[in-house]
């Protein structure tokens, strides 16, 4: 971490803003980054709906996710949709619940239970519709979810807790994160040349094994900010001008800031970061050239 230290003194003296060096003249281990309160993620069985074997739970929805458990021999998958907008998720079929981000904001939203019949073919199993209000526009992006898991006993949150105590601002925490993840994860070429289909992320795998895809970089990347109380996203789509498959982070900070001394984020706004890109530089088998960015998926 010498060099980062080394660039947020730099830039605190040349006067950029959220990067305030301490004031002693040696280092300190604790820096004045606060994070904020720790939010859960839960399953509430005693109000949840249920049907046919599945449990649907919306009792949390304003904070931006619902959770979903069932139990069934066949295949499942859970869709949660709002109009037109419709994501589908896998779903275990041994009660384990699972959480689903409410990522379009507020309105009606249907949550579906779906089991396989024959191939590729669902019928509805059990479903619920729900008016959302969120509580504000970063709930889902603030909580856990199946694609960002993390516990408070998560290995990468613990990380996380130790990064943000060095830092001195809500960027200098981001950069910090950042920076590890940069440094410590490399690409795994042996996973992205298999078969993905269906693949969930496990930042505590990823940050044990020290590798994973750009997916692994995106997941443990909002897993470990949002420990700390920084919105951030998953975004999944295409780079390259349509050429590559991708996954990449936006993050929203109320401050402005170097997060790197390439990378700028301005205040209240939605600023991306590629950490794949950062940690491998341009390489077309991972993530092409990194420009052209184009979302299809949020998580």
């Amino acid at each position: 971490m010498r060099w980062l230290s080394c660039v947020v003194v730099l830039l605190a003296l040349l006067g950029f803003p959220g990067c305030a060096a301490p004031e002693q003249s040696e280092p300190s281990e604790t820096g004045s980054f606060v994070r904020a309160e720790w939010k859960n993620t839960e399953f509430h069985a005693e109000v949840a709906q249920s049907g046919n074997g599945a449990q649907i739970d919306v009792s949390s929805a304003s904070q931006g996710y619902v959770g979903v458990s069932a139990q069934s021999e066949k295949r499942l998958k859970v869709k949660v949709g709002q109009g037109e907008t419709v994501y589908v998720y896998d779903l275990p079929g041994d009660g384990t619940p699972q959480f689903f981000p409410l990522q379009c904001g507020d309105g009606l939203y249907k949550i579906q239970v779906m089991q396989n019949t024959t191939e590729s073919k669902y019928i509805e199993l059990f479903a619920v519709e729900t008016q959302v209000n969120l509580e504000d526009e970063f709930q889902p992006f603030l909580h856990a979810n199946q694609i960002v898991w993390y516990t408070q006993e998560s290995k990468c949150v613990s990380l996380a807790n130790q990064l943000g105590e060095q830092a001195f601002s809500e960027t200098d925490a981001v950069a910090r994160i950042y920076e590890y993840i940069k440094e410590n994860i490399v690409y795994d070429y042996d996973k992205a040349a298999g078969d993905v289909t269906g693949y969930v992320p496990d930042p505590d795998q990823t940050l044990s094994s020290g590798k994973g895809i750009c997916f692994d970089y995106a997941s443990l990347a909002a897993a470990m900010l949002r420990s700390q109380g920084i919105p951030a996203k998953v975004i999944t789509g295409y780079v390259s001008d349509g050429a590559v498959y991708h996954a990449w982070n936006m993050i929203y900070l109320k401050e402005s800031g170097w997060i790197t001394v390439e990378i700028k984020a301005p205040a209240n706004e939605w600023e991306r970061i590629d950490l794949t890109f950062a940690a491998n530089g341009a390489d077309e088998t991972t993530i092409g050239d990194g420009t052209d960015y184009v979302d299809r998926y949020v998580y």
